[in-house]
């Protein structure tokens, strides 16, 4: 099945090789590298614990997506069944809602660039940086999706080994080194496994998710997978090993290389925000000149792999919706090589913003970006686990059994939504984020008035037109 229209078609030319690196991929970026230093102030070494929650509800919310996309592999992925499952409106809000969060994340990305590019020569801006990789990436993705899903593949790859070997390097170290302060007992022996109680960790809950964020747009590739039954669930299956191998064993080495509060503590030297990344100040600080030059290079392209990502999802999200209704048909206009020209273009003008906020106030960028974009993905999110509850419903109802069910469902969608809800309790409890808390119900009344206009224009039309 090809998604197609009289505009032309996408091309199913994503291999299992891409689908399994770009479901990995997505998760591996700025949520790890960077925003890992604000998890470790709230909760200190239990920060372990909260990977491997966020990581179990990540991977429920995939299963719960998985089992439509099997069934029905499409672009437009959520907002496609939103709209099917749900109503008109759920698919227009997670589908704009969706571009919105992808923005956001490009904009992110490419701020994180600039500081990684700073590790080397301090005195470039970012928004320089920003810029470059801004037309580079764009560029890339205007070929074809084959050559996307080849550079994703080898951006992927480069840090998939990278963190892997930074886990070999890392527990040599603590085995076989006698340096003071590096040790498997930095995991309670600095104030307990808990220093600010189990209430730390859930206020850090929030900032764990974020990490997550990007799991969901693997559902963006399975209108152009070359077999996407057989792909999807093999990648999504694999995908709870990965992150928490990935997640929980970085962090684990990167704890016991380093006492949590004195990494902390050079962490926030220069005025009390994270601009750098622990991973490459750990190994800095133990004299691993090579392995900090190699892993920062690494983490460099894990960031722009991550928003490679998010051109290529955001395109083919608005292909999407462009289909059924909730975007301008002129979106669904490809070109002789199966590229989404102008749904590209369009949501790279308000990703430029970055540059523009870099050179306005680049100290405080990263902490605006990340609270909004957890506020857009608990929205997503909900999306995905209410949509689920409608489809399985809808295929009981019709005596279908699915191919890839969600397990233990729906008591584990319930579980999910009243998780959602602790996190916007944990946003409303912490003031640098509780502003993008309050922000989520305004969107979504911004979002309502777009399509009642939307709609209202559609049934003049078609008034008309009769």
């Amino acid at each position: 099945m090809q998604t197609s229209s009289a505009h032309g078609h996408l091309e199913r030319k994503l291999r299992n090789r891409h689908i399994q690196l770009i479901a990995l991929g997505g998760t591996i970026g700025t949520g790890l590298f960077l925003g890992s230093a604000g998890v470790l102030e709230l909760a200190g070494p239990s920060m372990l614990l909260g990977y491997a929650i966020g990581g179990l509800v990540a991977f429920l919310i995939m299963r719960f997506l998985g089992e439509m996309l099997v069934e029905e592999p499409i672009a437009g992925s959520f907002s496609h069944f939103a709209n099917r499952y749900g109503s008109r409106f759920a698919g227009f809000l997670s589908g704009w809602n969706c571009v919105a969060l992808y923005v956001l994340v490009g904009m992110l990305e490419l701020t994180a660039v600039g500081k990684f590019v700073q590790f080397w020569w301090p005195g470039i801006p970012t928004w320089v940086t920003a810029l470059v990789f801004f037309v580079i990436v764009n560029g890339v993705n205007f070929i074809n999706v084959k050559i996307y899903g080849e550079v994703e593949f080898w951006f992927a790859l480069i840090k998939i080994v990278a963190v892997i070997a930074m886990i070999a390097v890392g527990a040599y170290l603590i085995i076989s080194a006698d340096r003071p302060g590096q040790s498997v007992s930095n995991l309670w022996s600095h104030g307990g496994f808990f220093p600010h109680g189990v209430s730390g960790l859930v206020m850090a809950m929030a900032f764990i998710m974020f990490s997550f964020g990007g799991v969901e747009m693997l559902g963006f590739t399975a209108a152009e997978a070359d077999k996407p039954r057989q792909v999807i669930p093999k990648a999504i299956n694999q995908l709870i090993f990965r992150v928490l191998v990935f997640y929980i064993g970085s962090m684990a080495v990167l704890l016991m290389l380093s006492p949590w509060d004195h990494l902390l503590a050079q962490l926030k030297t220069g005025g009390g925000t994270y601009s750098n990344s622990p991973f490459v100040l750990v190994f800095s600080g133990i004299g691993e000149t090579l392995a900090a030059n190699a892993l920062n290079f690494v983490i460099l392209t894990a960031t722009l792999s991550v928003y490679n990502s998010m051109v290529y999802c955001n395109s083919r999200l608005l292909y999407g919706m462009a289909s059924e209704g909730n975007a301008p048909k002129s979106l669904m206009q490809v070109n002789s090589r199966g590229v989404p020209v102008r749904a590209i273009v369009y949501p790279a003008i308000f990703t430029a913003l970055c540059i523009v906020l870099n050179y306005v106030a680049p100290a405080s960028v990263i902490e605006i970006l990340m609270s909004l974009i957890v506020a857009a993905l608990v929205i997503t999110w909900v999306t995905i686990i209410a949509t689920h509850l409608r489809f399985r419903k809808s295929r009981m109802a019709r005596g279908m059994k699915s191919g890839f069910p969600a397990p233990f469902a729906p008591v584990t969608n319930y579980l999910c939504l009243a998780f959602m809800a602790l996190i916007v309790g944990v946003m409303l409890l912490t003031p640098g984020i509780r502003a993008s808390a309050f922000a989520i119900p305004v969107w979504i009344g911004v979002v309502y008035f777009a399509y009642r206009c939307v709609r209202g224009r559609h049934s003049e039309a078609v008034m008309a037109s009769s």
